[in-house]
């Protein structure tokens, strides 16, 4: 897995961040998980990559890498919001 650099400068002061002892940290609105929130817990895996072939027409993959790195992935999530977008919806009673 390729690691991600942000291109922005973080605007935290890290050196202070650091020099926080743990017990300086305030955790009082956290709340206790207890031994039963670990029992249940299930690990979520995001669903799997398969690899393919597109044609896409060029001014619309020109459009999308001009908006910079990670293309594919947008149009990943292009394609995510068209699909749950056209789910059929469940009705509450």
């Amino acid at each position: 897995m390729k690691e991600k650099h942000s291109r922005k400068p973080s605007k935290a002061d890290w050196e202070k961040f650091d020099a926080i002892g743990e017990g300086e940290i305030d955790t009082s609105d956290i709340p206790t998980l207890g031994k039963d929130f670990f029992r249940k817990a299930e690990l979520k895996m995001p669903p799997g990559k398969e690899r393919i072939t597109i044609f896409l027409d060029q001014d619309v993959l020109e459009y999308v890498r001009a908006q910079g790195r990670g293309y594919q992935t947008r149009i990943n999530a292009i394609l995510r919001m068209w699909y749950e977008a056209h789910l059929p919806r469940k009705v509450k009673a």
